[in-house]
């Protein structure tokens, strides 16, 4: 007997955390991330009964489990452990905050104090969520972005740029501070224009419905943008 209206188990690759690009030996550039909201998807999409491969920078957070777990620090990391566990997935959520520069020539050796200013070249890194966006096929791509002004403009234009199906939309300014297992409130925008404003939410809830958009993004296609 055959079972109607069955859920697929899709392969759903997440990344997460911050990157870590070091200067010398001992010090690195980074950003605030913490990895909880990547976290928290790979625990709704395990919980939905998916296959899931969690990509994370370095957090103080304990991996789900049932999932599959690779640890990487830096961006050169990110970049071949994500294009690798891209074959065969069906969905990425490109959650991690990926260091925007690096040192040119990283030293060797510690740099030491030397009682005036110190100046570094930085160069930019691979921006892996273009790549992955010119490589999508018929996957789906869901990019995050934090933004201190102008923030759904800037998101709009990230998302058409990357070909993305859902972009996820943080603002950082006085009274709004997404870092952390809090309470936070997002945008989610779609490729067709349409535009979800949650009221403050968990970031576990928010995990869910991002779960259960992308499913049912499966479940009918890409055009047309993205049902409610």
């Amino acid at each position: 007997m055959k079972v109607k209206n069955r859920k697929k188990c899709l392969n759903i690759l997440i990344t997460a955390g911050p990157t870590q690009e070091m200067i010398d030996p001992v010090r690195f550039l980074s950003n605030r991330s913490t990895g909880v909201m990547g976290y928290e998807i790979a625990k709704a999409a395990k919980k939905s009964g998916h296959n899931v491969t969690l990509i994370s920078g370095p957090v103080n957070i304990k991996p789900p489990e049932g999932v599959k777990f690779i640890k990487i620090v830096s961006v050169e990391e990110l970049k071949k452990a994500t294009l690798l566990y891209l074959k065969k997935a069906d969905c990425l959520f490109m959650s991690a905050a990926v260091s925007d520069w690096r040192v040119a020539r990283l030293k060797k050796e510690k740099i030491k104090r030397a009682g005036k200013e110190l100046r570094l070249i930085l160069e930019p890194t691979p921006d892996i969520l273009a790549i992955a966006g010119k490589k999508k096929g018929k996957r789906i791509l869901v990019g995050f972005s934090i933004e201190t002004t102008n923030a759904l403009a800037n998101a709009k234009e990230k998302l058409r740029k990357k070909n993305l199906d859902l972009i996820v939309v943080n603002r950082l300014d006085k009274t709004h501070d997404p870092f952390g297992d809090k309470d936070i409130r997002v945008f989610i925008v779609n490729k067709a224009g349409g535009i979800e404003k949650p009221a403050v939410s968990r970031k576990k809830d928010i995990a869910q419905r991002l779960i259960d958009k992308i499913e049912r993004l499966h479940k009918w296609g890409h055009d047309g943008g993205v049902p409610k």
